[in-house]
């Protein structure tokens, strides 16, 4: 045997993936084979510590990284540091690091991370505002190269649920009311993150939350208890199915469903990751998809985040322990249990003879076999060195920054004399009274003043209201709930649109009812994400508004409560329609206010 001569035929590159795979597995401990169908929590600032103990003696190799790094080189030496452990354990299997989207502005433990070091985007609302897919395809080959950079194998995304109930958390992360638009995005996401030839140059795509997360009941998360049930009063469950066609029909790899049980269908009432006529019936039978299916975090288990206990989402089951919950899923088609350790529970089971071992090499199999089509076994390690200037490059950044741009929303843009206010033209600094923008980011050509009287006009940012529920702290980082702002709130705002011309740039999260503010401000932005420069280069002319809103914006909170939370554009008579946006003509480019371009600020 020469020195370059494979000591095993998984270790052959030049063999069948099938083989490969097939080979490691024979060679697998019952122990090794319950560690790779975990995909547990690792969190960025314990550094390696956990990591000895749910891959020395867990023999867990795929983790989710919680928390963000300062820079991109400690996350690439954690990386690498992870790996080395995992190569010195058992058969060494090389860890797959996975992450929930990072590239943004959401900053929530349960669901994304801030961007740090990576370029920054907006949310994929975003998108759906500028419905472009190659731009979608540019922002996936981005954040691709990005994850590549610091070893980042898996994204726990993109989530394509239909956000057709207004009140629901999660919404801003979608593509937005119409899953027509999800489905046309959602190819060009994969395409971005996975290239054309799925391979070691690719991220695996997890798309979420099958069968569809949107229809939430009065729009609450199943995060928690209180939202556990997914509802279809309109009879509209094929209609949230239509992006998650599109991701398997563009090669999605894997497939996560959400935590919430689907009431009053033919279904049974059980989370979908416990439900077999979802995962085995519809996802694999009649959908064809032939991928990992990965659950959402923490569905057997009370589990544990950042110091707090967090209940198992275990709904509809919870009257079964922890094992029997495992069976089930097991049962419905699950091949990877999210957020959980608990290997003890699968290998009691099956030297119980409650569970086969053959179950656990057919998810295994195709697990490994993701493994080494990524190209995970020649190269586990990533250039840790190269890595700072590999992620958040200039060019990266800029395409971020412009595609904050694009993506604002001109909702209305009020005339004087024939003249509309935006974009703003002075050939000196205009007085501004503003909220939520300091003066050092408006920048020279506006003069900050106290008040509103002493104002040529006034700038207000804003966020789309929202209610906190409980007194957990996960459940603070959900914004839920009521979308309009309070009377005196709405009160305090119009008396500053009646006093001088006000500008109200708000962040649509979620569709905020704002009848009062649309009426009173002279001219109305929304944005999904963006820096005060992005804003500022669009009150100036310096950037163009490409964006149609993703949503309705209802009228006012009965509507949404009258609404039906499986039924798109259900709210009666919208402030604002779906696929409302002016355009921002600037026919006086002369006079507009004169300074270098945000993008390369």
């Amino acid at each position: 045997m020469t020195p370059n001569t494979p000591r095993f035929p998984f270790q052959d590159a030049a063999l069948p993936v099938a083989q490969r795979a097939a080979d490691l597995l024979s060679r697998l401990s019952l122990e090794d084979k319950a560690g790779v169908m975990f995909h547990d929590i690792l969190p960025f600032a314990a550094g390696t510590g956990p990591a000895h103990e749910l891959i020395g003696k867990r023999r867990l190799n795929h983790f989710n990284i919680l928390g963000a790094a300062l820079n991109a080189r400690d996350l690439a030496d954690w990386h690498n540091s992870l790996q080395e452990i995992a190569l010195a354990t058992g058969p060494g299997i090389p860890i797959t690091l996975s992450t929930d989207p990072r590239h943004a502005y959401t900053d929530n433990p349960g669901t994304a991370a801030f961007a740090g070091p990576f370029s920054q985007w907006p949310e994929a609302l975003g998108f759906a505002a500028v419905g472009d897919p190659g731009a979608v395809e540019e922002f996936a080959d981005i954040a691709r190269q990005e994850y590549l950079a610091v070893g980042i194998r898996s994204a726990l995304h993109p989530q394509v649920d239909v956000f057709t109930e207004p009140r629901w958390s999660r919404g801003g992360m979608t593509f937005g009311e119409s899953a027509e638009m999800a489905a046309t995005l959602v190819g060009a996401y994969v395409r971005g993150f996975q290239t054309e030839a799925f391979g070691p140059a690719s991220v695996s795509t997890m798309t979420k939350h099958f069968p569809g997360g949107g229809p939430q009941l009065n729009g609450e998360d199943p995060h928690f208890s209180y939202g556990r049930e997914q509802v279809y009063p309109g009879g509209n469950f094929e209609y949230h199915l239509l992006p998650f066609r599109a991701a398997i029909a563009a090669g999605s790899r894997q497939m996560m469903p959400y935590y919430g049980m689907p009431v009053g269908t033919a279904h049974e009432e059980v989370g979908f990751a416990f439900n077999k006529g979802i995962l085995t019936d519809l996802l694999r039978t009649e959908l064809g998809f032939q991928g990992v299916v990965c659950t959402d975090w923490g569905i057997l288990t009370d589990g544990e985040i950042l110091g707090r206990v967090f209940p198992a989402r275990a709904w509809g089951v919870e009257h079964l322990t922890p094992e029997e919950r495992m069976l089930k899923a097991l049962d419905a088609g699950v091949d990877q249990f999210g957020g959980e350790h608990c290997v003890e529970l699968m290998v009691a089971a099956v030297r119980a003879g409650r569970l086969s071992e053959e179950r656990l090499d057919t998810s295994v199999r195709k697990i490994l076999a993701e493994k080494f089509l990524l190209g995970l076994f020649e190269n586990p390690f990533v250039d840790a060195a190269a890595a700072d200037s590999a992620v958040g490059t200039p060019w990266f950044k800029a395409a971020g920054r412009a595609m904050q741009r694009r993506s604002y929303t001109l909702l209305k843009n009020q005339e004087t004399d024939g003249v509309p206010l935006l974009p703003l033209r002075s050939v000196q600094p205009i007085n501004v009274y503003s909220e939520g923008i300091s003066a050092e980011d408006l920048g020279p050509e506006f003069c900050v003043v106290a008040t509103a009287e002493q104002a040529d006009v006034a700038i207000l940012r804003l966020r789309t209201p929202f209610e906190i529920r409980g007194t957990g702290f996960l459940e603070s980082f959900f914004h839920c709930g009521n979308l309009a702002f309070a009377p005196q709130e709405v009160e305090r705002l119009t008396a500053i649109c009646r006093t001088v011309p006000t500008i109200i740039d708000i962040n649509l999260e979620r569709p905020a009812v704002i009848p009062e503010l649309a009426e009173h401000a002279a001219a109305l932005l929304a944005n999904y994400g963006s820096d005060a420069d992005a804003l500022v280069d669009v009150l100036t002319g310096r950037a163009m508004p490409e964006g149609k809103l993703p949503f309705d914006l209802p009228r006012s909170m009965a509507a949404v409560e009258a609404s039906r939370e499986d039924v798109p554009f259900d709210t009666e008579n919208p402030v604002f329609r779906y696929g409302h946006g002016l355009s921002l003509t600037n026919t006086d480019r002369t006079t507009a206010l004169a300074t270098t371009s945000g993008a390369t600020r």
